[in-house]
């Protein structure tokens, strides 16, 4: 094989592939990136069983073939050669030669017949969303996946398709986030459970920009997304999710419209008085026109009242203060609203449309008061 690019297109190729290289593994060869140049384009793919990453990248093929190289070794060598034409050859006892102007590279590659290729998907359906929306989906809803290994499904997000909306759901046993969009075009309803490493690696590799879009197709195993000459395949997660609906409450006795930017700098001051590990919540005394914020350490104490328009009841709540700030981070409102109806109840912020929704349990409160 011998194939010859730029630079900044094989870096770039080998940045998104990389993403699906598994740090450990009992599997050698899933610890490389395989060449593909049997055809008259040249493929970059990775793959540890449970993600693959397939992307394209230009160039000239001058003799056919493939290998597998070492990811770690390979992704080093090209970052850090000249900005230049990279050739890439190899000799039938797989010794790969890496050169561009007058560097040089001789490795030893693997062959790439024992490479673990990406799954042929059947695909059964497929939405449509432009780049932009899937990077603001996983964006808005990805913190509040957990990353306890004894949860599979909590570490995965729920994509619901019902009634041409699609509604992207990711909770932790603290907080609830959910977003949901229209579809364009109208597609059978169907519920998966995405593992939220495959999500961040996709928002990684995604442009965001509005006018590219991203061709989501789906089986009862598996995902997969294509945009930019790149496939994205995963195993979906097995099992039924959580009845979200039963969690979801219409109710509430007290509602609160607020800046959303004045709200969260509060918080974000109020945070600057806990040590990182300590589990001081942030108490929220809710009035007629205003809004206390407390908190309490051992640095010290802080407190700020910030206007507000209520409905309903006064009330005192606590919450963890960074349950409260990964929600308001990514909601783009100017203003916000939060429902609420008692100390011991979630809180609940949410527009009128119930675009977004993040619901957020209190914390007991009365050893800080």
């Amino acid at each position: 094989m011998k194939i010859i690019c730029n630079k900044a297109d094989l870096v770039k190729g080998v940045s998104i592939v990389s993403k699906a290289v598994p740090s450990k593994t009992t599997m050698p060869i899933l610890e490389c990136i395989l060449i593909d140049a049997t055809t008259d384009i040249i493929r970059l793919t990775a793959n540890d069983m449970e993600l693959g990453i397939q992307t394209e990248i230009a160039g000239w093929i001058e003799d056919r073939g493939m290998i597998a190289i070492d990811a770690r070794i390979f992704s080093e060598i090209v970052r850090k050669l000249p900005d230049n034409e990279i050739t890439i050859e190899t000799d039938e006892n797989l010794q790969t030669v890496i050169t561009c102007e007058k560097a040089k590279f001789d490795i030893s590659g693997k062959p790439g017949d024992e490479f673990s290729y990406l799954p042929v998907i059947e695909k059964e359906n497929s939405i449509e969303v432009s780049q932009f929306t899937l990077k603001e989906l996983i964006r808005q809803t990805i913190f509040s996946i957990s990353d306890s290994e004894s949860n599979k499904m909590m570490g995965g997000e729920l994509f619901e398709i019902k009634d041409n909306i699609l509604r992207v759901v990711s909770l932790d046993g603290h907080r609830i986030s959910i977003r949901k969009i229209e579809l364009k075009e109208e597609t059978e309803d169907k519920k998966l459970i995405v593992p939220g490493k495959t999500l961040i690696e996709i928002s990684k590799i995604l442009s965001g920009e509005a006018e590219s879009m991203v061709n989501i197709s789906y089986t009862s195993n598996h995902i997969v997304f294509e945009f930019d000459q790149t496939i994205v395949v995963s195993r979906l997660i097995e099992g039924e999710y959580f009845k979200i609906d039963q969690m979801l409450s219409s109710d509430y006795e007290t509602k609160v419209r607020i800046n959303k930017k004045e709200l969260l700098n509060c918080i974000d001051r109020a945070t600057l008085l806990i040590k990182e590990g300590d589990k001081k919540p942030i108490i929220i005394q809710i009035g007629d026109e205003w809004m206390e914020l407390k908190i309490k350490s051992q640095i010290g104490s802080m407190n700020e009242e910030i206007t507000i328009e209520k409905e309903g009841k006064d009330l005192m709540i606590g919450f963890n203060p960074k349950f409260l700030i990964d929600a308001l981070r990514v909601i783009d409102d100017e203003e916000v609203t939060l429902y609420l109806m008692n100390a011991k109840a979630p809180c609940f912020i949410k527009d009128e449309e119930e675009s977004y929704i993040y619901l957020i349990l209190p914390v007991n409160f009365n050893a800080a008061v």
